[in-house]
């Protein structure tokens, strides 16, 4: 399995996944401050003149040199985060479906002044977003399932990695503000 390494600030603030060849470049290059986490993750290399092979450990999780980023990072909006942030489930009637089969949907219709912003909306599966129409979900008699939430950056990268680490997933909750956010 492709797992990623979190690359966080020397202030312990996660910045972003980097690739097992990233992170490898920068502990040779000496930018790692320290690192931790359980599961760790070898790189092999090639095999020298006397026949030894090497081998690079990596934890991860890297806490790399460079200055503390006083971050106001904006979550980026794609169906693909706004579904895995609603687990693939229709806010309406409760059912998982693929990404293929889901919409976006506004809860305060464009039309009436509602927002392309995370606040506004959910997914919906595509039956029950016709059903809606371009009324309210209280309008059209369909509450929500759950309150619809911007993710924090610690919650976007949780969302935007499909192989997070057991160890790197307990980091980054330390930033979640919702709770329904814990992905399983």
């Amino acid at each position: 399995m492709n797992h990623c390494v979190l690359k966080i600030d020397k202030a312990g603030q996660p910045i972003n996944w980097m690739t097992k060849q990233e992170a490898a470049t920068l502990l040779c290059n000496n930018k790692v401050i320290w690192s931790f986490g359980e599961d760790v993750i070898e790189i092999r290399g090639g095999i020298n003149r006397s026949g030894e092979r090497s081998i690079l450990k990596l934890h991860p999780i890297l806490a790399v040199e460079g200055r503390v980023s006083a971050r106001s990072y904006r979550v980026p909006l794609s169906n693909r985060l706004l579904a895995r942030r609603d687990r693939h489930i229709c806010m309406y009637c409760g059912q998982k479906y693929p990404l293929n089969q889901l919409t976006r949907d506004h809860v305060l219709p464009k039309s009436r002044g509602g927002q392309d912003v995370y606040e506004n909306l959910v997914i919906a599966c595509k039956c029950c977003n016709n059903r809606k129409g371009d009324r309210t979900p209280e309008e059209a008699g369909m509450p929500l399932l759950a309150v619809p939430f911007r993710p924090t950056f610690s919650e976007f990268l949780a969302l935007a990695n499909h192989h997070v680490r057991a160890d790197q997933m307990a980091y980054l909750e330390k930033g979640f503000k919702h709770q329904q956010m814990r992905l399983n």
